[in-house]
């Protein structure tokens, strides 16, 4: 992400599910970045030196939990220890999260009494196991946990319950604190309910959560100690060495001849920046920052131009090569690579980008906006100076592609970003600056490695009653075993659920729940995690909350609904598209699966159904034109012969009528 201004910054911290870290200061700040550093060393180190899977998850929790407690504020009223003021503040380039700040516009808040307390807690139950993990893990195996067992497990329940609180708010714990009473109390439900199960004491719920990779160190947190972490390190790094301003120079010098260059340029400067910034709202609002100005010379009104924001800025989350962390726990479930779910998003990505530039060419005639001089340089005078900026990115495919793991591709790809950055004096990565980008990478997957091991505790659950089964049969007997309705149904169930929690614990839960619904129908299982991955995504742009809306309002000063109104008008095809591969049989093409002639025919129609698309929701045709144009891009996203005929040929109809109702308007 690009550095944010104090202003940016609050924005972040008010629309984004995850919650701002504390200011720290003097040499507390430099001791967590180094302990975070540290961490992303070892994270480095163990892609090459692998450690046995428990072990490595321990190890990693054992470093950011306490982490969480020392930088996240618990939000309670409590004295404060070491209230010092911002003494010895270090470099003015980071902040206690690695966000840049200038030096001294900031009061630094130290950790009270209580904090400390929790931080020496969560480090002492996660050590305790490591000290003979082999027997701790055949105690769980054979139930045969100490007392002393039993109460760590409770006490980092609780402690993780409390930093998934202070992280993203308390909608995920509460959800968790649900589930656990339904492990304990699940005896008690009539014998008649299909939820019910016949109860678990408390040793043995530890033992499910504690002891293996079941619970919290489950494959949400081996995502988090592994892909994650990983790619916030490289994108760290290519944020210091001058990326993401050679991305945002780069998109306003290649569209500013025409008028629907502005907009073209917020879309694809969002899509650059979301290989350094896994976060739409954050995304939404750096690049907001740049490019309003612009978009509101360009003529472009406050609630349209709050859209192409909120759109672009969530483009940061759907995109290869880096996606948003549901899809690393994806490639983990599904046990493929990750360049396979890779070139699953590919297509999808590319048709949301089509939808979105189709919107901005009908609004650039809608709004009669008009193009803006830009002071940036050429083009092709940045792709020779700093095109190398590229070049990472396209090697971490490229090694995925010689069937180089996708861990080790993004170190190698790391290595080469800093290497590459003494290419440019004033982005040298020195000592100072490889520390900050280190630390960073740590500080940056906190709340995100709060989530997965709070997710943990779910997914547990799940496993252990079986209630994913239970539920999902649920489900589909409510739709009466048809796909369409449970496929709405389960669209619905998601995107209420992303209201609530952040994208990565909506996928999970979804995933083990809404997954098992739809293979039930016959949807294969890489089809049901793509649709839940997408609707777990586009929960971000979804009224009635629609974070990335929301924050682009609070930059434009348009009004919030109509704002998330245009928001979800410029990316309702990534709500439909994720329909057709999982309702139609030639939908996995839009995945990239099956003989390539069917891939590119199938995208080729889907290509059309958007513009269809873009016809019906745009202001520039008339009312029957528009419904035609809907039920064309229906029709066409069915991916049939007939459908698809019939589609083509509504469509037809609706261009017909467009150009009649045309001439009758100006006869000239």
């Amino acid at each position: 992400m690009t550095e944010l201004s104090d202003r940016e910054a609050e924005l972040v911290s008010a629309h984004e599910q995850e919650r701002p870290a504390r200011q720290l200061g003097g040499r507390l700040r430099l001791s967590v970045w180094i302990v975070g550093g540290l961490l992303s060393v070892y994270s480095l180190v163990v892609v090459f030196r692998p450690v046995e899977a428990l072990e490595h998850r321990m190890t990693f929790l054992a470093v950011a939990l306490p982490l969480v407690y020392l930088c996240y504020r618990s939000g309670w009223s409590v004295p404060r220890l070491f209230r010092r003021g911002t003494s010895a503040s270090p470099p003015p380039e980071t902040s206690a999260e690695g966000v840049s700040r200038a030096e001294g516009t900031l009061r630094s808040e130290q950790p009270t009494v209580a904090d400390w307390l929790l931080a020496a807690a969560s480090l002492a139950v996660l050590v305790y196991p490591l000290l003979d993990i082999d027997g701790f893990r055949d105690r769980g195996s054979g139930a045969a946990l100490t007392d002393l067992d039993i109460v760590a497990g409770l006490a980092l329940t609780v402690l993780l319950l409390e930093a998934v609180r202070r992280t993203v708010g308390w909608s995920l714990a509460i959800i968790c604190i649900v589930f656990l009473i339904y492990a304990y109390y699940g005896a008690y439900l009539p014998i008649d309910w299909t939820i019910g199960h016949r109860g678990f004491d408390l040793g043995q719920i530890v033992s499910q959560l504690y002891t293996g990779t079941e619970g919290f160190f489950g494959v949400p947190m081996q995502v988090a100690a592994s892909y994650i972490i990983l790619f916030t390190i490289y994108g760290a790094v290519l944020d210091y060495s001058g990326a993401s301003k050679f991305f945002i120079d780069l998109s306003f010098a290649a569209f500013r001849k025409s008028r629907a260059a502005p907009g073209r340029t917020v879309t694809t400067a969002g899509f650059l920046l979301g290989t350094v910034s896994g976060s739409g709202v954050a995304t939404t609002v750096s690049l907001g920052s740049v490019a309003w100005p612009v978009l509101r010379r360009a003529g472009y009104p406050k609630e349209p131009a709050g859209g192409i924001l909120a759109a672009g800025g969530i483009g940061a989350i759907l995109s290869p090569p880096t996606l948003g962390a549901a899809a690393f726990i994806i490639a983990e479930y599904l046990r493929v690579s990750y360049l396979e779910v890779l070139l699953y998003a590919t297509i999808p990505t590319l048709l949301y980008y089509l939808g979105i530039f189709l919107a901005i060419e009908i609004d650039s005639r809608r709004f009669s906006t008009h193009a803006v001089q830009v002071d940036a340089p050429k083009a092709g005078r940045l792709l020779l100076r700093f095109g190398y900026h590229f070049s990472s990115l396209i090697l971490i495919i490229v090694l995925m592609a010689l069937d180089r793991s996708a861990f080790q591709s993004v170190v190698i790809a790391t290595a080469i970003a800093f290497a590459l950055s003494f290419l440019d004096p004033q982005h040298r990565m020195g000592p100072r600056r490889i520390g900050q980008a280190l630390a960073k990478g740590t500080l940056e997957v906190l709340p995100v490695t709060a989530v997965c091991a709070a997710a943990g505790i779910i997914v547990g659950v799940i496993t252990q009653t079986g209630l994913g089964l239970n539920l999902s049969a649920i489900i589909v007997d409510f739709a009466a075993g048809n796909l369409i309705l449970t496929t709405l149904m389960s669209g619905i169930a998601v995107m209420l659920l992303g209201l609530a929690v952040p994208v990565t614990a909506s996928f999970i839960i979804a995933a083990v729940i809404i997954g098992p619904a739809l293979t039930t129908l016959g949807v294969t299982q890489a089809e049901a995690y793509m649709f839940v991955f997408y609707y777990a995504v586009l929960s971000e742009v979804s009224p009635p909350t629609a974070l990335s809306a929301v924050a682009a309002a609070a930059i434009t000063g348009g009004n919030t609904y109509k704002t998330m109104m245009m928001t979800w008008r410029y990316t309702l095809p990534a709500f439909l598209v994720p329909f057709a591969f999982v309702l139609t049989p030639n939908g996995q093409a839009l995945l990239g699966q099956g003989p390539i002639g069917t891939v590119l025919l199938m995208t080729g129609v889907s290509a059309v159904a958007v513009a269809a698309l873009a016809m019906a929701t745009g202001g520039l045709a008339g009312w029957p034109e528009r419904v035609l144009a809907a039920v064309a891009a229906v029709l066409l996203l069915f991916l049939e012969p007939v459908p698809i005929v019939a589609g083509l040929a509504v469509l037809a109809v609706a261009g017909a009528v467009h150009l009649v109702r045309s001439r009758r308007r100006d006869p000239a």
